[in-house]
């Protein structure tokens, strides 16, 4: 745990992360990013189809994405060599007839890249493995969610923290009633209630078992009766709200990419059977913008003081998931450097604390 308490984190690598909304990336254009540390072109061809290359020229080293998008294929800026979807090289206009090279020899690198639930989702292997013999094969983690279905609202906001603390605010349960203080969220949340949840092992992580939400709530009320909650955590940095009523479902899910070890990406997306929720969408992600900047101001306070490498401390119950997160990657990293298959060390348990 003392390694995760510093302004750096291990990434964890054999993992898929977000990148972009599909939205946010149109045909024949390409963004840069650096995720993990590492250059990222992330491209959608001509065709629609999206792929991901490392955004280095191997000829003088220019970022391929100062160039441009030519098919399914990118053309680099300085002297034009072009390069697939998969990155090798296919053209390099300057060579003269008789002056043999195998291109296929020359690559930049590419990663593997799908579009699912309206997101571009980036693989980062351990050591080269294809994402279907890595510990985390596919990106299926949205609940009876089509994978065609594009979120009816999305956000993302760069935190100046690592992806371990990231993580600990969203599993943090006591921190709203002093960070979360719009009116509209939780009215009187100073007046902390006591609270007992069961919780349970699940696929790379864990939930809090499925629990029916006060009535009086006038959004729930909205999804009908029987208004039941499911919250999920996982690994590399996912946490998945499934809330089910007998009319309708919503679907909340922050997901965390490392831009390195002491910056993260979060997004925040909003699936909903409620079809008029699309309509109201600027108010939506204008209300998720300002409760996650709540989130942003606090670790931005908080790397104030983590430059002093305090000695941090946490207690039982409330900072129970933090521990276990802790104790999950440990095992994620255990079981990559053995070769063996990720085994959840967690056990059921029942937390209570007040908030």
């Amino acid at each position: 745990m003392k390694a995760m308490q510093g302004l750096k984190a291990d990434l964890l690598r054999g993992c898929w992360y977000v990148a972009m909304t599909g939205r946010d990336l149109k045909r024949g254009k390409m963004v840069a990013k650096t995720m993990l540390g590492e250059p990222v072109v992330v491209v959608r061809g001509e065709n629609g189809q999206v792929f991901a290359l490392r955004n280095l020229c191997p000829h003088r080293g220019i970022p391929l994405s100062y160039g441009m998008v030519e098919g399914a294929s990118v053309r680099c800026c300085y002297h034009g060599w072009r390069f697939d979807a998969k990155g090798t090289c296919v053209e390099i206009p300057s060579l003269r007839e008789g002056q043999q090279m195998d291109l296929s020899k020359i690559g930049c690198g590419a990663y593997p890249c799908i579009e699912q639930y309206g997101l571009i989702w980036v693989y980062f292997a351990e050591s080269g493995e294809k994402p279907k013999d890595g510990p985390m094969p596919n990106a299926d983690i949205v609940p009876h969610i089509s994978k065609d279905m594009p979120p009816a609202a999305a956000i993302m906001q760069e935190f100046a923290c690592s992806i371990d603390h990231a993580a600990f605010g969203l599993m943090d349960p006591t921190h709203a009633a002093y960070i979360h203080t719009s009116w509209w969220f939780k009215k009187d949340g100073r007046k902390l209630r006591p609270k007992e949840k069961s919780f349970e092992p699940s696929p790379l992580g864990w939930r809090m078992v499925r629990h029916t939400l006060p009535p009086q709530n006038l959004v729930y009320k909205l999804l009908g009766k029987d208004v039941s909650t499911e919250i999920s955590y996982r690994l590399p940095g996912y946490r998945i709200e499934d809330v089910k009523g007998s009319k309708h479902s919503v679907v909340a899910v922050t997901a965390l990419t490392p831009i390195d070890g002491e910056r993260t990406e979060v997004y925040q997306f909003f699936y909903s059977t409620m079809g008029f929720v699309r309509f109201a969408r600027p108010l939506v992600e204008y209300l998720m913008n300002v409760f996650l900047g709540q989130d942003h101001l606090a670790v931005v306070r908080q790397r104030e003081g983590l430059v002093w490498e305090p000695k941090l401390m946490m207690i039982n119950d409330a900072d129970t998931q933090a521990r276990w997160w802790a104790r999950i990657k440990s095992e994620w990293q255990e079981a990559v450097a053995e070769k063996r298959p990720f085994k959840n060390p967690l056990k059921p348990q029942t937390l209570r604390w007040r908030s």
